[in-house]
This record gives C-alpha cells, sequence and structure tokens, in this order.
C-alpha cells in the first residue's frame, strides 16, 4: 500500500471554538473555514486525523464515550462538506487529576508524542509529507517529538491557514 501524508489536527482551537470542555454536537462552534479546509485536505490526498488533549474526562466532567460520539458526530458533519475524519486520539490524562484510570496513558497527553506515534503504528503515513497544525506551544512540541513539522494556527480561516501551508510544501 501506498503511504499518504497526513494532516494531524488539534481540535479545540482549531477545527472549534474552544469554549471549555465542549463534548457535546451542540457545543460545537466551527472555525472559520474548518470544514473547507478539511474537504481541501482530502481532496490533496491527506488522511486527516484528530490529535487531542481531553482532560474533562480526568476531571469528571464528561466520559470517553462522549468525546467518541462527538468525534462520530465531526465526521459526519466534515464528511457532508466534503472532507471527514480518518482517525482520532484523545487523551483523557491529566497530572492534577490522575486517579490511576488514566495513568497509563499519561504519554499520550501533549506535549508527549503518543497519539502521534499510535497513529502512525495503525496508518500507513508519509511522514515526510505530513505535518501537524495546532493552536498550543504544548501541540507543536508534540509534533517535533514524533518528527513531524508543527505549526500554529492563530485563529483567522482555517481554510486560508491551510491553503498557504499546502502551497509553500509545493514549492
Amino acid at each position: 500500500m501506498t503511504k499518504r501524508p497526513a494532516a494531524f489536527l488539534d481540535r479545540d482551537g482549531v477545527l472549534n471554538r474552544d469554549s471549555g470542555y465542549p463534548h457535546k454536537p451542540e457545543q460545537i462552534e466551527w472555525i472559520a473555514g474548518a470544514p473547507e479546509a478539511v474537504a481541501l485536505l482530502k481532496a490533496r490526498g491527506y488522511l486527516v486525523f484528530i490529535v487531542t488533549n481531553q482532560s474533562g474526562i480526568a476531571r469528571g466532567y464528561f466520559g470517553p464515550e462522549e468525546v467518541e460520539a462527538l468525534h462520530r458526530w465531526m465526521d459526519r458533519e466534515l464528511r457532508a462538506a466534503g472532507g471527514g475524519i480518518d482517525d482520532a486520539r484523545y487523551s483523557p490524562f491529566h497530572p492534577d487529576f490522575d486517579d490511576g484510570r488514566f495513568s497509563d496513558l499519561a504519554h499520550w497527553r501533549k506535549p508527549a508524542p503518543g497519539m502521534i506515534l499510535d497513529l502512525l503504528e495503525h496508518w500507513d503515513v508519509d511522514l515526510s509529507r505530513s505535518f501537524l497544525i495546532g493552536d498550543n506551544l504544548t501541540d507543536l512540541e508534540a509534533a517535533e517529538a514524533a518528527g513531524l513539522p508543527g505549526f500554529q494556527f492563530t485563529g483567522g480561516d482555517l481554510r486560508d491557514f491551510v491553503e498557504n501551508l499546502l502551497s509553500k510544501k509545493a514549492d
């Protein structure tokens, strides 16, 4: 099978507004251009992955099943716009709220690269043509630790941001 480039996307602050532990569809407000950005990535042959810290689980605000249901909903919405999510990883671990339930996933919490490395084990990814987009320095640190270039999204239109990235990669 041919290896494909992949875009690793943080969720809150990149795909949707970070409204403070969103975990239900009605709490999701897409970032401007997010559905179009994912559609553009898919049209260019990229695998699209979500990698997101979800400490709301460790804090007891919601459970893993709510995060997984939200990701399925997001995938359906993005597919309806011509895109879609190929796979998603989330880290429920937070060191300040560790009761032992998620300690085995501590290496998944960004800035650690565990979520990215797990996706790389399960998919045929061309690392040399892949990248991560995040809104925090911890996202970029996780990308670097996994051997990926990371780009910080600080707001605006995500489709414009992605289009600019892809045009620079083509140069």
